[in-house]
């Protein structure tokens, strides 16, 4: 890791380890500015790795179009004390994307994006920030399950995909096992190819899934702070 670098380590999810990245813009001096949750409202903040890390590894995002890393850093900490934090809109990645290439997108939420767009966004968006305090109680209701039904659609289209890649994953070991056997190892090359590709594609739907599930855990905050003032 080095001055500028956009590194990421992996967090859990409902208690589930290593489901999405965290990302963040390396200082150079043992220091990281990102989207800190540890406070009472998310934060872009300065903390030192270790805290960055919370015991895992940190990993570093390969780029091969940037800004320099000294003005990457100055991007960075241009946005410090910002209070802006939006899973869908302007998380953690959307942030160190931003300091790094100009670009303030998210290749964890790009697959799940078009989901929220087919799966009615403007339904989930609306709970999510917690309008609907502003709506009668059997309105409010109507939309937190619209939402978790959407959720729940969305869910088990990417499980399905998940499960069809590992399935095609373990599918491509067993032909380039064969393949060794019979001393062709053209085949086995092309058949782990193939393999490394289903793998991609399910560590990739793995993070889809992870970010529905916080989507879900947001929602279900809300609906709870929603009931509380309607009691």
């Amino acid at each position: 890791m080095a001055l500028g670098d956009q590194v990421y380590a992996m967090r859990e999810v409902a208690g589930v380890p290593g489901v999405y990245e965290h990302h963040g813009i390396d200082c150079g001096d043992d220091d990281i500015i990102h989207y800190y949750k540890g406070l009472e409202v998310p934060t872009i903040t300065r903390t030192p790795r270790d805290l960055f890390a919370r015991g895992g590894r940190i990993f570093v995002k390969p780029r091969s179009m940037a800004y320099l890393p000294h003005v990457v850093v100055q991007r960075a900490a241009s946005r410090l004390d910002e209070q802006q934090y939006d899973l869908l809109t302007n998380n953690c990645e959307h942030f160190a994307n931003w300091c790094k290439t100009g670009h303030s997108d998210c290749e964890q939420l790009a697959g799940f994006g078009l989901q929220i767009d087919r799966y009615n966004r403007s339904a989930l968006r609306t709970v999510i920030e917690g309008t609907a305090r502003d709506r009668t109680p059997d309105e409010a209701i109507g939309l937190f399950h619209q939402a978790l039904s959407n959720i729940a659609a969305a869910h088990q289209t990417l499980k399905t995909q998940y499960d069809r890649a590992r399935q095609e994953m373990d599918s491509w070991q067993r032909v380039a096992e064969v393949a060794l056997q019979r001393d062709r190892e053209d085949l086995a090359r092309a058949a782990l190819h193939r393999k490394v590709t289903a793998k991609k594609r399910s560590e990739d739907l793995t993070r889809q899934l992870a970010e529905l599930v916080d989507v879900q855990l947001t929602l279900e905050s809300n609906r709870q702070l929603s009931a509380a003032r309607q009691s």
